[in-house]
């Protein structure tokens, strides 16, 4: 029998590719990246695409041919006939901002029922962008919604929808029966961050026809390339250590946080084990008493 290593998992066309690039110490389960696209339409101050881009977000697309190519020789590749995967579309682009490409790639995914499409945005201005979603329901899409506080939406998330934009399309798009999961990063420690973090829960859970699969946490990071191209740095004042992922705030900080939206979720109800810390250290899971290796991210099964 072969054995895969880590390294020797299959990279299709430069498109289906794995991400495995999570250094020691810092838990960021691997999974694929879909790379039809490069860029962002968005003009988050903190967005790491800038300095992936070197300061260039416009977004690129690949040929549609190509990338579906890809997505066939994938669902008949070995590896990936073994092994159920789910693809992320939305590592180095916006999921949705180019809808008309997105509905072609999203029914290529209902041609098979083992791997999964996973849509990860911060939204769309305009309902009518999502209705090749609304309109046709599909089994082998997972949407994922990014959202923020009201106050860092205003602050550093521009051109973004509004928050209470981004969870209408939750509701619409799991009113049909996709299944929905929610990011909220970066969490940042603004003035009354807790009470503007807690109306941002409590939407959630008030305005959402049933509770989100799974909920993924984070806290700014501040990869050095992203703090270099990045033109507004206000957000990176709150920085106080370096770790493996770039620029982070205090561990104590961070652990303060996290235990807030732990508490707030236990008191609606919502199960422990779906929640997860985006690119978190070890150390931070133990100290939360979380379970690092049944991570159920943003990004896995």
């Amino acid at each position: 029998m072969t054995i895969i290593t880590l390294y020797e998992l299959p990279n299709i066309d430069g498109i289906i590719v794995p991400f495995v690039k999570t250094p020691k110490g810092i838990v960021c389960p691997h999974f694929y990246e879909l790379r039809w696209a490069f860029g962002c339409p968005f003009d988050c101050a903190y967005c790491y695409l800038q300095g992936t881009g070197r300061g260039n977000k416009r977004p690129r697309y690949r040929s549609v041919n190509k990338v579906l190519s890809a997505i066939e020789k994938a669902f008949k590749h070995p590896y990936f006939i073994k092994n159920p995967t789910i693809f992320n579309s939305g590592e180095l682009a916006d999921s949705l901002m180019n809808p008309t490409i997105m509905e072609q790639i999203a029914d290529k995914f209902e041609e098979q029922d083992k791997h999964k499409l996973l849509l990860l945005t911060k939204g769309v201005h305009s309902l009518s962008k999502i209705d090749f979603l609304i309109n046709k329901p599909r089994n082998q899409t997972i949407v994922s919604l990014s959202l923020n506080s009201q106050k860092v939406w205003k602050r550093w998330e521009h051109l973004t929808p509004p928050p209470a934009m981004r969870i209408e399309i939750a509701k619409r798009i799991m009113e049909v029966g996709y299944e929905v999961r929610i990011r909220i990063d970066p969490i940042f420690p603004i003035d009354n961050w807790k009470r503007y973090y807690e109306d941002l829960i409590y939407s959630i859970f008030s305005e959402l026809p049933e509770s989100p699969e799974r909920i993924t946490l984070g806290t700014p990071r501040g990869l050095k390339k992203t703090i270099m191209f990045s033109q507004d740095k206000s957000w990176t004042k709150w920085f106080k250590e370096y770790s493996k992922w770039g620029w982070k705030l205090a561990a104590s900080k961070r652990k303060e946080i996290y235990l807030f939206f732990l508490d707030k979720l236990d008191m609606l109800g919502f199960d422990k084990s779906k929640i997860s810390l985006c690119k978190e250290t070890e150390i931070m899971w133990n100290e939360l008493g979380m379970d690092r290796n049944n991570c159920k991210c943003n990004c896995v099964w």
